[in-house]
């Protein structure tokens, strides 16, 4: 109902393959729907969707039943200390073990009354995580950006297309994320 509400252009969730219960019943859920969205009598109150959304999974590092595959990199470093800041708001996530669930990597969390300590500590995190996913995704970034242009990119995120909702062309892709270039993607 969401989705058709407001007509998605894009859908992004976790694979139904990720290692919190949370996050693979959205993923299962969102696969259903990058097909549900555009039948016309389920879910009748909100009209179907005429056409379907690109419905994409974030990266992770899960092998089975299949690793994750980069369809698209998005380079991030233009944003990236907005992603921190963002991410300094989500505190029972970041800084209360909420999404490791370890309370022996939390210990070493800076405490609520130092901030820059904290923001610090998260930088440093994603810096890492980012940072990796730019270079375990090269290939797919000189994809969408060129050689040169990827070859710069410090941080990225990654993303593979659902199978069950549209198959953007490249042509499309580079429509729905306009900030790819002239580079053919194909």
């Amino acid at each position: 109902r969401l989705i058709r509400e407001w007509n998605a252009d894009i859908v992004i969730a976790h694979r139904p393959w990720d290692y919190h219960p949370d996050h693979r019943y959205v993923g299962v859920l969102v696969q259903d729907a990058a097909f549900m969205v555009t039948v016309p009598f389920f879910c009748p109150d909100t009209p179907h969707l005429t056409k379907n959304p690109v419905f994409l999974y974030s990266s992770d590092r899960f092998q089975k039943p299949y690793p994750f595959h980069a369809d698209i990199a998005v380079a991030i470093d233009e944003v990236f200390e907005q992603k921190v800041d963002a991410l300094m708001a989500l505190e029972s996530q970041t800084f209360e073990g909420g999404a490791l669930g370890n309370a022996e990597l939390m210990a070493n969390v800076p405490p609520a009354t130092q901030p820059e300590l904290r923001r610090a500590w998260l930088h440093e995190r994603w810096v890492r995580r980012q940072s990796g996913e730019a270079n375990n995704y090269r290939a797919a970034l000189k994809q969408w950006y060129g050689e040169e242009a990827a070859e710069k990119v410090k941080y990225a995120e990654a993303f593979e297309i659902c199978e069950y909702g549209r198959q953007p062309s490249s042509a499309e892709m580079r429509t729905l994320f306009p900030f790819f270039g002239e580079k053919s993607g194909d």
